[in-house]
């Protein structure tokens, strides 16, 4: 079920003959024609709008840093209070131990 199947060897005949030089020359071929140009205007960047991409780029900076900032402060956050609670419960059972 597994095992590979195989095609049947190819049953052609060998070539009798060697080929010769003259079939070995390549036939000259025609140039490729040539792409037209695109016409597309080209980007030009004015210093104002220089200025403008560079200040969108760092209030992109900026946003993205402040939420991954605020994200590690609830996980830190999250974690403190985490510890707070498995004190307090340490303490109550230790408590509850001690009645005994």
């Amino acid at each position: 079920m597994l095992t590979p199947k195989y095609p049947p060897r190819d049953t052609a005949p060998a070539p009798t003959h060697a080929p010769t030089a003259d079939a070995l020359v390549p036939a000259p071929q025609a140039p490729a024609p040539v792409a037209p140009v695109a016409n597309r205007p080209t980007i030009q960047l004015t210093p104002g709008s220089a200025l403008a991409l560079a200040a969108g780029g760092g209030a992109v900076v900026l946003v993205v840093g402040a939420v991954l900032v605020s994200l590690l402060l609830a996980v830190a956050v999250t974690g403190m209070s985490v510890a707070v609670v498995a004190v307090v419960l340490r303490s109550l059972l230790k408590d509850l131990d001690k009645d005994r």
